[in-house]
């Protein structure tokens, strides 16, 4: 007959074995793994991160060479998605483009949420005459649309890409402040911050080590969502001629080609728009399964 005591000890053995293999990563990807159009999604954006990496290395053709013997030919074995009115190879130009749209999404939403974040946590921490400057700026932005103030503030700089990043990551900074902001108002009011203050923690120190951490899940699912719409909005100021010039391949400006050909060649706009749509939907995607794993409100 088993000893209770032996019994109770080989248990309290094999739960503390089960805490010691748990880890936030293993408990992140536990959960993770049953949203399974993100994790599609997931996969869907690694393969374009890869195809921008190494996209000179595999595209068929040259993406601004023209070939005036195969104008605006149809999807074929030698072209798979066409040419264009230069001749030029469409999936080549598409896959050389994937490298600039994730650049411009990821550089401009990283520079929104860097600026965002420590304007939130600053507003969250002072309170009182900072947060209502800082807020206050915000409303001013969010008033107006978004690819609105983009144009506007292109309208100033000028058309290029370079101002397309900035003109994103301007109309980013108020959502990621606001967000952040949000987040550390809770963790501030928390009894582990005040006794950090109480003990006489340098401010600097109380918002970077006790409070910034505790925002990180909602910086990093914003982050993720705001990356499709900075690719779309990046495609829609270079369809209106704001963005990327003739003859880079961005799927904006390819798009904005393409429009007089749609009658006698609707390719030259079906494939830059299904790349739009299929990287933004993944991004969205992403972004919801990311929410649904890191939001300690939901629960297995």
């Amino acid at each position: 007959m088993a000893n209770p005591e032996t019994s109770g000890l080989a248990t309290e053995m094999a739960l503390d074995q089960n805490v010691e293999k748990s880890s936030p990563v293993k408990d992140f990807w536990r959960k993770f793994k049953k949203q399974r159009l993100a994790l599609v999604a997931g996969v869907f954006i690694l393969i374009l991160v890869i195809i921008a990496i190494i996209g000179p290395v595999i595209t068929p053709y040259s993406s601004d060479e023209p070939d005036y013997a195969n104008v605006l030919q149809g999807p074929s074995l030698e072209h798979l998605a066409g040419t264009d009115n230069y001749g030029r190879d469409i999936f080549s130009r598409i896959l050389e483009g994937t490298r600039i749209s994730l650049s411009v999404g990821t550089i401009s939403v990283l520079l929104g949420a860097l600026i965002g974040t420590i304007l939130g946590l600053i507003s969250a921490f002072y309170g009182k005459w900072v947060d209502s400057i800082i807020m206050r700026i915000c409303d001013v932005l969010f008033a107006f649309p978004g690819i609105l103030l983009a144009i506007g503030i292109i309208a100033i700089l000028g058309p290029s890409l370079v101002n397309v990043v900035i003109a994103i990551s301007i109309f980013s900074i108020p959502n990621f402040a606001r967000i952040v902001r949000s987040s550390a108002l809770s963790i501030k009011s928390t009894v582990y911050v005040e006794a950090t203050k109480s003990i006489g923690a340098k401010n600097r120190r109380i918002i970077w080590k006790h409070i910034f951490p505790g925002t990180i899940s909602s910086i990093i699912v914003n982050f993720t969502m705001r990356i499709g719409t900075a690719i779309l909005t990046a495609a829609s100021l270079s369809f209106l001629g704001l963005g990327a010039q003739p003859p880079t391949p961005e799927w904006g400006a390819m798009l904005s080609g393409g429009r007089d050909y749609l009658s006698t060649a609707p390719h030259l706009t079906f494939y830059p728009g299904l790349a739009i749509f299929l990287t933004v939907l993944a991004f969205n995607l992403f972004g919801d399964g990311l929410r649904d794993t890191l939001d300690p409100k939901i629960k297995d």
